[in-house]
Protein backbone atom coordinates (compact mmCIF):
# COMPACT_ATOMS: atom_id res chain seq x y z
CA UNK A 1 0.00 0.00 0.00
CA UNK A 2 2.78 2.00 1.03
CA UNK A 3 4.50 1.79 -2.58
CA UNK A 4 0.94 2.34 -4.17
CA UNK A 5 0.99 5.86 -2.67
CA UNK A 6 4.53 6.56 -3.68
CA UNK A 7 3.24 5.60 -6.98
CA UNK A 8 0.13 8.01 -6.92
CA UNK A 9 2.64 10.92 -5.74
CA UNK A 10 5.18 10.62 -8.21
CA UNK A 11 2.83 10.48 -10.95
CA UNK A 12 0.69 13.23 -9.82
CA UNK A 13 4.18 14.89 -9.40
CA UNK A 14 5.19 14.42 -13.21
CA UNK A 15 2.70 16.36 -14.95
CA UNK A 16 -0.99 14.58 -14.70
CA UNK A 17 -4.17 16.61 -15.23
CA UNK A 18 -5.52 16.90 -11.30
CA UNK A 19 -7.61 14.76 -10.05
CA UNK A 20 -11.36 15.75 -10.38
CA UNK A 21 -13.35 15.00 -7.04
CA UNK A 22 -17.00 15.21 -6.84
CA UNK A 23 -18.23 14.94 -3.28
CA UNK A 24 -21.68 13.78 -2.00
CA UNK A 25 -21.73 15.28 1.21
CA UNK A 26 -23.23 17.47 3.30
CA UNK A 27 -20.71 18.16 5.78
CA UNK A 28 -18.16 20.75 4.44
CA UNK A 29 -15.91 20.14 7.05
CA UNK A 30 -15.25 16.45 6.29
CA UNK A 31 -15.57 17.55 2.14
CA UNK A 32 -12.35 19.60 3.62
CA UNK A 33 -10.84 16.73 5.68
CA UNK A 34 -10.99 13.97 2.61
CA UNK A 35 -9.50 17.26 0.01
CA UNK A 36 -6.79 17.52 2.70
CA UNK A 37 -5.95 14.09 3.00
CA UNK A 38 -5.51 13.51 -0.52
CA UNK A 39 -3.48 16.36 -1.18
CA UNK A 40 -1.21 15.18 1.84
CA UNK A 41 -0.95 11.94 -0.17
CA UNK A 42 0.47 14.41 -2.75
CA UNK A 43 -2.76 14.53 -5.58
CA UNK A 44 -3.10 17.96 -7.24
CA UNK A 45 -7.23 18.05 -6.91
CA UNK A 46 -10.48 20.04 -8.23
CA UNK A 47 -13.59 19.47 -6.03
CA UNK A 48 -16.96 19.80 -6.37
CA UNK A 49 -19.18 19.29 -3.34
CA UNK A 50 -22.90 18.36 -3.63
CA UNK A 51 -25.86 17.93 -1.01
CA UNK A 52 -29.02 16.72 -2.88
CA UNK A 53 -29.93 14.52 -5.64
CA UNK A 54 -30.59 17.86 -7.91
CA UNK A 55 -27.23 18.57 -7.42
CA UNK A 56 -25.84 15.30 -7.95
CA UNK A 57 -27.46 14.94 -10.83
CA UNK A 58 -26.58 18.48 -12.64
CA UNK A 59 -22.69 17.93 -11.19
CA UNK A 60 -22.38 14.44 -13.12
CA UNK A 61 -23.43 15.98 -16.32
CA UNK A 62 -20.93 19.33 -16.01
CA UNK A 63 -18.47 18.80 -13.76
CA UNK A 64 -16.69 15.33 -15.80
CA UNK A 65 -15.73 13.70 -12.28
CA UNK A 66 -12.78 11.10 -12.01
CA UNK A 67 -14.10 9.82 -9.05
CA UNK A 68 -16.97 10.44 -6.89
CA UNK A 69 -17.05 10.66 -3.24
CA UNK A 70 -20.25 9.67 -1.09
CA UNK A 71 -21.54 10.10 2.10
CA UNK A 72 -23.25 6.55 3.53
CA UNK A 73 -26.35 8.48 3.81
CA UNK A 74 -27.43 12.04 3.11
CA UNK A 75 -30.94 13.22 4.69
CA UNK A 76 -33.18 12.31 1.56
CA UNK A 77 -30.36 10.49 -0.72
CA UNK A 78 -27.71 7.76 -0.60
CA UNK A 79 -24.91 6.03 -2.25
CA UNK A 80 -27.05 3.56 -3.47
CA UNK A 81 -29.47 5.91 -5.14
CA UNK A 82 -26.49 7.51 -6.45
CA UNK A 83 -24.99 4.78 -8.24
CA UNK A 84 -28.34 4.29 -10.32
CA UNK A 85 -27.90 7.96 -11.43
CA UNK A 86 -24.28 7.05 -12.30
CA UNK A 87 -25.02 4.05 -14.21
CA UNK A 88 -26.54 6.03 -17.57
CA UNK A 89 -24.94 9.33 -16.85
CA UNK A 90 -20.98 8.21 -15.88
CA UNK A 91 -21.14 4.58 -15.83
CA UNK A 92 -17.04 4.35 -15.58
CA UNK A 93 -16.24 6.71 -12.95
CA UNK A 94 -15.91 5.12 -9.50
CA UNK A 95 -17.70 5.92 -6.72
CA UNK A 96 -16.32 5.00 -3.17
CA UNK A 97 -18.17 5.71 -0.26
CA UNK A 98 -16.80 7.28 2.67
CA UNK A 99 -18.46 7.11 6.13
CA UNK A 100 -18.47 7.70 9.54
CA UNK A 101 -19.91 4.64 10.86
CA UNK A 102 -20.57 1.29 8.86
CA UNK A 103 -24.26 0.68 8.27
CA UNK A 104 -24.30 -3.28 7.19
CA UNK A 105 -27.49 -2.97 5.35
CA UNK A 106 -26.47 0.16 2.98
CA UNK A 107 -22.94 -1.18 2.67
CA UNK A 108 -24.25 -3.95 1.41
CA UNK A 109 -26.53 -2.52 -0.42
CA UNK A 110 -24.18 -0.07 -2.04
CA UNK A 111 -21.37 -2.93 -2.45
CA UNK A 112 -23.95 -4.49 -4.94
CA UNK A 113 -25.17 -1.26 -6.34
CA UNK A 114 -21.38 -0.95 -7.91
CA UNK A 115 -19.70 0.77 -5.00
CA UNK A 116 -15.79 0.30 -5.17
CA UNK A 117 -15.09 0.44 -1.68
CA UNK A 118 -16.15 1.77 1.11
CA UNK A 119 -13.29 4.36 3.58
CA UNK A 120 -13.80 4.99 7.15
CA UNK A 121 -13.36 8.79 7.71
CA UNK A 122 -11.52 7.14 10.58
CA UNK A 123 -9.15 5.64 8.34
CA UNK A 124 -8.80 8.68 5.30
CA UNK A 125 -5.07 7.43 5.04
CA UNK A 126 -6.84 4.55 2.79
CA UNK A 127 -8.15 6.74 0.55
CA UNK A 128 -5.37 7.66 -2.11
CA UNK A 129 -4.63 4.10 -2.44
CA UNK A 130 -8.03 2.83 -2.97
CA UNK A 131 -9.06 6.03 -5.46
CA UNK A 132 -5.48 4.90 -7.47
CA UNK A 133 -6.53 1.64 -7.71
CA UNK A 134 -10.22 1.83 -8.71
CA UNK A 135 -8.82 4.93 -11.08
CA UNK A 136 -5.71 2.03 -12.71
CA UNK A 137 -8.43 -0.83 -13.10
CA UNK A 138 -10.48 1.59 -15.57
CA UNK A 139 -7.75 3.35 -17.35
CA UNK A 140 -8.34 0.59 -19.90
CA UNK A 141 -10.80 2.32 -20.96
CA UNK A 142 -9.73 5.77 -21.96
CA UNK A 143 -8.68 3.84 -24.82
CA UNK A 144 -12.27 2.75 -26.24
CA UNK A 145 -14.52 4.82 -28.12
CA UNK A 146 -18.03 5.68 -27.07
CA UNK A 147 -19.48 3.43 -29.70
CA UNK A 148 -17.06 0.74 -28.52
CA UNK A 149 -18.07 1.05 -25.07
CA UNK A 150 -21.64 0.72 -25.79
CA UNK A 151 -20.23 -2.46 -27.58
CA UNK A 152 -18.50 -4.01 -24.38
CA UNK A 153 -21.34 -2.89 -22.50
CA UNK A 154 -23.97 -4.64 -24.47
CA UNK A 155 -22.16 -7.55 -25.20
CA UNK A 156 -21.62 -7.94 -21.56
CA UNK A 157 -25.48 -7.68 -20.90
CA UNK A 158 -25.34 -11.14 -22.67
CA UNK A 159 -26.38 -9.44 -26.15
CA UNK A 160 -26.20 -11.28 -29.72
CA UNK A 161 -23.89 -9.53 -32.35
CA UNK A 162 -27.48 -9.38 -34.33
CA UNK A 163 -28.98 -7.94 -31.06
CA UNK A 164 -26.23 -5.49 -30.86
CA UNK A 165 -26.48 -4.77 -34.46
CA UNK A 166 -29.88 -3.72 -34.76
CA UNK A 167 -29.97 -2.13 -31.20
CA UNK A 168 -27.38 0.20 -32.69
CA UNK A 169 -28.08 0.73 -36.09
CA UNK A 170 -25.48 -0.85 -38.04
CA UNK A 171 -24.49 -4.03 -39.76
CA UNK A 172 -23.10 -6.73 -37.52
CA UNK A 173 -19.25 -7.11 -39.64
CA UNK A 174 -19.56 -3.35 -37.91
CA UNK A 175 -20.22 -5.12 -34.62
CA UNK A 176 -17.55 -7.52 -34.82
CA UNK A 177 -14.98 -4.77 -35.94
CA UNK A 178 -15.89 -3.11 -32.66
CA UNK A 179 -15.48 -6.29 -30.72
CA UNK A 180 -12.32 -7.23 -32.00
CA UNK A 181 -10.82 -3.51 -31.57
CA UNK A 182 -11.91 -3.70 -27.77
CA UNK A 183 -10.37 -7.23 -27.08
CA UNK A 184 -6.96 -5.09 -28.58
CA UNK A 185 -7.18 -2.31 -27.00
CA UNK A 186 -7.85 -4.00 -23.02
CA UNK A 187 -6.04 -7.08 -24.01
CA UNK A 188 -8.54 -9.09 -23.14
CA UNK A 189 -8.61 -11.89 -25.82
CA UNK A 190 -12.24 -13.64 -25.20
CA UNK A 191 -15.84 -12.55 -24.55
CA UNK A 192 -16.09 -14.49 -21.08
CA UNK A 193 -12.66 -12.12 -19.98
CA UNK A 194 -14.74 -9.40 -21.85
CA UNK A 195 -17.33 -9.96 -19.15
CA UNK A 196 -15.29 -9.87 -16.43
CA UNK A 197 -13.35 -7.24 -17.00
CA UNK A 198 -17.05 -4.90 -17.54
CA UNK A 199 -18.59 -6.54 -14.46
CA UNK A 200 -15.31 -5.72 -12.48
CA UNK A 201 -15.68 -1.93 -13.78
CA UNK A 202 -19.53 -1.98 -12.77
CA UNK A 203 -20.11 -0.96 -16.66
CA UNK A 204 -22.58 -3.93 -15.90
CA UNK A 205 -24.55 -4.80 -13.11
Amino acid sequence: MQKMLHDVTRSKRQGEQPLRVLFLEDSAADAELARWELERAGLKVIVERVDSQDAFARALREFDADVVLSDHRLAQFNAAAALRLMQTARPTVPLIVVTGALDADLAAASLKGGAEDIVLKGSMNRLAPVIEAALALRRPLRRLSARQLEVLRLLSEGRTTGEIARRLGISVKTVETHRGQVMRRLDIHDVAGLVRYALRVRLVR
